[in-house]
C-alpha cells in the first residue's frame, strides 16, 4: 500500500492580527474561522480533499494598506511529518520572501513585514517546502501558491488633464455637445465599487451640464450670447463608490469660450455726417473717414462701405480699411467751388460675411447720409487748351505774331493775368510774349534746316498773386521756305583715261537740297556757261535729279593737261528758284586696254588719303621735342653729380664727413703733423681731399710761411685770397685752422694757472682801486692776505 506523506499550510483570512503568538482561534475576521491547508501529496499532484475540518487551497488573500503596529499575519505552513519535535524546517522563497514576506522555521507562520499596496503590485508568487534540519533533505515536494492582495478604496478618480479648454460658437442649442472630460481611478475595477467613477457639476450651472457616467459637457441654456459673456469656467467632480457617501472624488477645470457668429448687423452711429473739402484737392485723396459698428470679431465684422445715391455718386468713391474697418471716402473728379459747392451722399455699410441662421434678426446692413461741403480756394489761372500747337514760315521777318495764348482766373475775384516765357524752355530767346495779351512774336530769324520744332513753355501768374501761375507747353512748327540751293550730295573727284573714246560716260552725278519739297524735288543739271562750249567734256540731264559727264573727245594727254575742272550748274524747280554752281575734278590717267587706271600724272587716285604737310610738320615737331627732352634730362642728371654737400643757403644742417681713421694716441706722430698747420710749406704733395671726387686732380698750392711778426689782419686777408683762387678749396662754408697767434699782448697773459708755480707773493691791494664792482673780489683776495700774515 502507497502512503503519501502531506505538506500542511494552514493560514487565516481576515482582519488583520495583531500579534503572530496570539491563538488562530482567538482571530476575528468576516471570514470562517476553520483553518485552511494546503496539502501536498509526495507525487506533486494538489488534490482538494476534505481533512480534519480543513480546505486546501492553493492562493491566499489579503488586505491593502495594513496599518497596525505589528506585523500582518498571513497563514501558517504545516506538514504531516511535523511531530513537533522541531526537527523539520520550514522555508520560504519567491516574491518578496525574506524580505516582504517572512516564515516562522519552526511553527510555519508566514507574516508580512510591510505595507502592501495592490496598485503596486497585486499578485505574489511563493514557494513553500519542509526540510529535515539534520540532514537537510526536503521531506516534502516544494509547493507553489500565490498571495492576491485584496483592494481597498484607497485612491482618488484622478482626471487626464488639469485643464481642460474647450469652445463652441454662441447661440447654440441646448444640448450642443462642449466637450468630453476622462477620469480614472487606480483601484481594482473587479472588486466592489472602488473604481466606479461618477461625474457631477459643481460650477458652470445653469449653462452647462454634464453626464454622470460619460463625462459628456453639453450645453443646458439656449442662445447664449458671446456679446454679453464670452469666458466661463466649469468645475467638473469625479467620485469613486458610485457616487455614494464615503467615495473619494477629484475635480477638473473646463474654460468654455464661446465663438463668435455673425449675429449682429453693422450700424452707424450717426445717421449724418459732414466734411469739408478745398476745390483743390488732388484726386484719390481722402475727404473724411466714416465707421458703422459691429459687435461681431474678426471676419464676422468686416464691413464693405458703397454709395449707393446722391448728387455726388460720380464725384466721389469709397474704400474700407481693412485694419479699422472704416469708409475713406475720396476724391474721383476735381472739385470746383464756382461750379458746385456741396454735395450729399447715402452711404450703406454692408456685412461681407452673412450666416444665414441669422437672417430674421434683421438685415445685416445699415446707411448713413454723407455732405461734403467744397471750400474755396484761390487757384491759378487755367488755359484755354492743355498745349498749344503753332506754325510759322522760316522767313517771318522779326516780331511777327505767330499765335496767342489765353489763360483766366477761375475764382469768382476773375484776377488778372500776365504771360511770360520759361526762358530754360527758349535759351535763346527766339521768342516772346505780350504779358498782357498772351501774344507769341519772334524775337530772332528762324531757320527750318536748322531747328524743325521748338517747344517753349508759357507761363501765366496772378498779377496780385504771382505764386498763383501756371504753365502750358507750346510746341512752334517752323515751316519750310525755299531758301537753299541745291547742291552736290557729295564731292566728285573722278578720272579719265588717256586713250578714252567720244561719248564715253565717266561720272553719274546727283543733288540734294536741304529745304523740304511737298511734291518732291525736281533738280536741273547743266554747264556752266563759260565751260558750255569750251569744254572738253558734256553733261547730260537724266530728268530723275541724276546727270552724266561724258567725254567730248577720242584722246587725253596727261602730259599736256592734267586735271579738268567742270562747273555744273545745279537748279531746282521751287520759288523761288535755287541754283549754285559745282565743280567737278577731272584727272587725266593712264589706263590698260580694260580701262582699268594705272597711274595719274601727280599721284595716284587709289591713294587719296596721303599725309598731309600740316601732318608732317606736326610729327617733325614731336619728334624735336622729344630730342630736347632727352637732352636736358641728361644735363639735369649730369648736373646733379656736380651737386655739392649742401645745396641752399637755407640747409643749415651739420654736414659730417667721416674717414674712419682711429689715431694713435698723444705718442703717434705719424698720424698728423699740427706743425703743417703753421707751416704751409709742409704740406704733402700727394694728399688729396676726401670730402668731395675731384674730377680733375689740381696741384696743391704752395703759400709761402707767415713771418713771426706779421700782422693778424694780413695773414687772414692772405689766407682769404689764397683759398679764394685755390680750384681744390670746398665751394662751401668751412672752418679754416690757422693755429696762428700775433704777438704779446702789452697786457700780457690775464690767466691765474701760471700765477700759481711764481715764488712771489701777489699783492691784490689794486683791485680795490677798481670801484664797487670788483669790490667783492677784492674782499675775498684781501682776506686771503690777511690770513696769510696772521
Amino acid at each position: 500500500m502507497r502512503t503519501y506523506h502531506c505538506f500542511w499550510l494552514l493560514f487565516w483570512a481576515g482582519q488583520p492580527h495583531q500579534s503572530f503568538l496570539t491563538p488562530l482561534s482567538k482571530r476575528t475576521s468576516g471570514f470562517p474561522e476553520k483553518e485552511k491547508v494546503l496539502v501536498l501529496s509526495g507525487n506533486s499532484r494538489q488534490d482538494l480533499h476534505r481533512s480534519k475540518r480543513s480546505w486546501m487551497w492553493n492562493q491566499f488573500f489579503l488586505l491593502e494598506e495594513y496599518t497596525g503596529t505589528d506585523y500582518q499575519y498571513v497563514g501558517k505552513l504545516h506538514s504531516d511529518q511535523d511531530k513537533g519535535d522541531g526537527s523539520l524546517k520550514y522555508i520560504l522563497s519567491g516574491d518578496g520572501a525574506g524580505d516582504l514576506f517572512i516564515i516562522n522555521e519552526n511553527t510555519g507562520d508566514i507574516q508580512a513585514t510591510k505595507r502592501l499596496d495592490r496598485e503596486e503590485k497585486p499578485v505574489y508568487i511563493l514557494r513553500a517546502q519542509a526540510i529535515n534540519r539534520r540532514t537537510g533533505r526536503p521531506v516534502e515536494p516544494e509547493s507553489e501558491f500565490i498571495i492576491k492582495i485584496h483592494d481597498i478604496n484607497d485612491n482618488e478618480p484622478m482626471f487626464t488633464k488639469d485643464v481642460y479648454n474647450a469652445s463652441i460658437p454662441e447661440m447654440s442649442d441646448v444640448g450642443t455637445f462642449v466637450v468630453q472630460v476622462t477620469a480614472t481611478d487606480a483601484d481594482d475595477p473587479t472588486y466592489g465599487n472602488s473604481a466606479k467613477v461618477v461625474y457631477s457639476i459643481l460650477q458652470g450651472q445653469p449653462y452647462f451640464s454634464v453626464e454622470s457616467e460619460t463625462g459628456i459637457i453639453k450645453t443646458a441654456l439656449l442662445n447664449m450670447d458671446r456679446e454679453n459673456r464670452e469666458q466661463y469656467q466649469v468645475v467638473i467632480q469625479a467620485k469613486d463608490m458610485g457616487g455614494q457617501m464615503g467615495g473619494l472624488s477629484g475635480t477638473t477645470t473646463v474654460n468654455i469660450t464661446l465663438t463668435d457668429v455673425n449675429d449682429n448687423p453693422p450700424r452707424f452711429p450717426q445717421s449724418t455726417y459732414q466734411f469739408r473739402a478745398p476745390e483743390s484737392t488732388s484726386l484719390d485723396s481722402p475727404v473724411g473717414r466714416i465707421k458703422a459698428n459691429d459687435a461681431d470679431v474678426d471676419e464676422n465684422a468686416e464691413i464693405e462701405y458703397s454709395i449707393t445715391e446722391g448728387d455726388g455718386y460720380d464725384m466721389f468713391g469709397i474704400t474700407t480699411d481693412k485694419d479699422t474697418q472704416e469708409g475713406i471716402i475720396t476724391v474721383k473728379k476735381a472739385l470746383d467751388f464756382e461750379s458746385k459747392n456741396l454735395y450729399i451722399l447715402k452711404v450703406e455699410a454692408t456685412n461681407t460675411h452673412v450666416d444665414p441662421r441669422f437672417l430674421y434678426l434683421g438685415p445685416f446692413k445699415d446707411s448713413a447720409t454723407v455732405r461734403i461741403q467744397v471750400e474755396d480756394v484761390d487757384e491759378p489761372p487755367m488755359f484755354s487748351r492743355p498745349a498749344y500747337i503753332m506754325e510759322v514760315k522760316e522767313d517771318v521777318p522779326l516780331n511777327t505774331i505767330i499765335g496767342t495764348v489765353t489763360a483766366q482766373d477761375p475764382d469768382a475775384a476773375k484776377n488778372p493775368v500776365k504771360y511770360s516765357v520759361d526762358r530754360h524752355t527758349d535759351m535763346d530767346r527766339v521768342f516772346n510774349i505780350n504779358s498782357g495779351n498772351g501774344s507769341i512774336f519772334t524775337s530772332k530769324p528762324l531757320d527750318r534746316e536748322t531747328l524743325l520744332w521748338h517747344n517753349i513753355t508759357v507761363i501765366a501768374a496772378e498779377i496780385n498773386n504771382p505764386k498763383q501761375s501756371s504753365r502750358v507747353p507750346v510746341f512752334i512748327k517752323v515751316l519750310d521756305v525755299n531758301d537753299n540751293a541745291p547742291e552736290f550730295a557729295m564731292f566728285y573727284e573722278t578720272f579719265v583715261c588717256e586713250n578714252a573714246k567720244a561719248e564715253q560716260l565717266i561720272q553719274t552725278l546727283s543733288a540734294v537740297d536741304k529745304d523740304d519739297s511737298y511734291n518732291g524735288h525736281q533738280f536741273s543739271f547743266s554747264l556752266a556757261p563759260e565751260a558750255a562750249s569750251s569744254s572738253n567734256f558734256t553733261l547730260q540731264d537724266n530728268r530723275d535729279n541724276t546727270a552724266g559727264i561724258f567725254t567730248r573727245k577720242t584722246r587725253y594727254n596727261r602730259h599736256e593737261t592734267s586735271t579738268y575742272f567742270l562747273p555744273v550748274v545745279i537748279s531746282d524747280n521751287d520759288y523761288p528758284i535755287q541754283s549754285s554752281t559745282e565743280t567737278v575734278t577731272i584727272r587725266v590717267c593712264a589706263c590698260d586696254h580694260r580701262g582699268k587706271m594705272l597711274s595719274c600724272n601727280a599721284e595716284a587716285l587709289i591713294h587719296p588719303t596721303g599725309l598731309s604737310t600740316g601732318a608732317l610738320i606736326a610729327i617733325l615737331l614731336c619728334i624735336i621735342i622729344l630730342l630736347v627732352t632727352v637732352v636736358l634730362f641728361a644735363a639735369l642728371r649730369r648736373q646733379r653729380k656736380k651737386e655739392p654737400l649742401i645745396i641752399s643757403k637755407e640747409d643749415i644742417r651739420d654736414n659730417i664727413v667721416s674717414y674712419n681713421d682711429e689715431g694713435g694716441g698723444e705718442e703717434d706722430t705719424q698720424a698728423f703733423d699740427i706743425g703743417t698747420l703753421r707751416n704751409p710749406e709742409a704740406i704733402d704733395d700727394n694728399k688729396l681731399r676726401r670730402d668731395i671726387v675731384p674730377e680733375t686732380l689740381f696741384m696743391p698750392r704752395r703759400t709761402a710761411a707767415a713771418r713771426d711778426n706779421t700782422d693778424v689782419r694780413d695773414f687772414i686777408n692772405q689766407r682769404l685770397k689764397e683759398n679764394d683762387t685755390d680750384p681744390t678749396a670746398p665751394p662751401y662754408d668751412s672752418l679754416a685752422t690757422y693755429a696762428y697767434e700775433g704777438n704779446g699782448s702789452v697786457a700780457e697773459s690775464l690767466s691765474s694757472l701760471e700765477s700759481v708755480t711764481t715764488d712771489g707773493d701777489q699783492d691784490y691791494d689794486y683791485l680795490s682801486d677798481w670801484g664797487p664792482r670788483f669790490k667783492k673780489l677784492a674782499d675775498m683776495y684781501g682776506s686771503m692776505d690777511s690770513d696769510k700774515d696772521s
